[in-house]
């Protein structure tokens, strides 16, 4: 076999309309999902926390702890905004994104919430043994992981579009989930010919 592309050799892609935000809570996927995501439509994967941090040199947690909560909610926006005007992708949020409504409004009007919603065991099974996560180092994480599950869960239930995840699914599965919830909306994502 020669190394020359034919016709043949070309991928098409379904054609992603508007950006794709996933939003849920810690360990529910945004990431691990977002990339194969974006990897399956053709288009960049793009994480808002690796965005702020690049732009400001320094970690999530650097940023709070020099400027605070407020300081890194408006750089969050800035963010959010910014990416959902440029082409469509695959974009992931922290897990406290989308609680402000100044970035509900803006998902909304540029692009697509999916809720990758995941029940708390399922949560709990994917960070327990994880030390990356600062909301999570207290006394009784589960307890704590809990109480921001009961406060967040309605709110993404504020979403477009909802996924619910199962803990039997690989990434795979839950992309190809992901996938046929979006396949649901012709505006956001273009049936294959």
């Amino acid at each position: 076999m020669d190394d020359h592309s034919t016709a043949d050799d070309v991928v098409n892609f379904p054609k992603l309309r508007r950006t794709v935000v996933l939003v849920g809570m810690m360990g529910c996927g945004k990431t691990a999902i977002g990339r194969v995501l974006a990897e399956r439509l053709g288009v960049e994967y793009v994480d808002s926390d690796a965005e702020i941090e690049t732009a400001a040199n320094a970690t999530i947690s650097e940023i709070f702890e020099r400027s605070g909560e407020a300081f890194f909610r408006d750089r969050e926006t800035e963010v959010i905004n910014r990416l959902l005007k440029s082409s469509p992708c695959i974009l992931s949020t922290g897990g406290g994104a989308y609680l402000a409504e100044r970035n509900r409004a803006a998902i909304s009007e540029h692009g697509v919430a999916v809720w990758l919603d995941a029940d708390l065991d399922l949560l709990w099974e994917r960070v327990r043994h994880k030390d990356t996560r600062p909301l999570l180092r207290t006394a009784n994480p589960r307890a704590t992981l809990a109480e921001i599950f009961a406060q967040r869960g309605p709110i993404y239930a504020l979403a477009e579009l909802r996924a619910k995840a199962d803990p039997e699914f690989t990434i795979d599965d839950m992309t190809d989930h992901v996938l046929a919830v979006l396949s649901e909306r012709p505006d956001i994502l273009e049936p294959m010919t």
